[in-house]
């Protein structure tokens, strides 16, 4: 594969997306997941459109990215809050 050709950095592009899809999605579980559920499905679609050779971390980060969301809408729905913590 040519690394010069337009398409070698289209891919290589979406490899990177793909990845930084998953590892939001992760984070976002922890905090901000306001922030970075939307981030990560918005990511891993546009690496599954660009042709990831890293599908199914793009997967990941859209499942991700959607728990993200579900689990923020359980917190506003069981206590009216947009935050939680570890511990108190």
């Amino acid at each position: 594969m040519d690394i010069t050709s337009p398409t070698a950095w289209r891919r290589t592009d979406a490899d990177g997306m793909a990845v930084a899809s998953f590892v939001m999605g992760l984070i976002g579980l922890l905090l901000f997941n306001l922030v970075f559920g939307p981030c990560a499905i918005i990511l891993g679609g546009l690496a599954l459109a660009r042709g990831t050779g890293r599908r199914g971390r793009a997967l990941l980060g859209i499942t991700l990215g959607a728990a993200d969301l579900l689990v923020l809408a359980a917190l506003v729905t069981a206590d009216q809050s947009v935050i939680w913590q570890f511990g108190a």
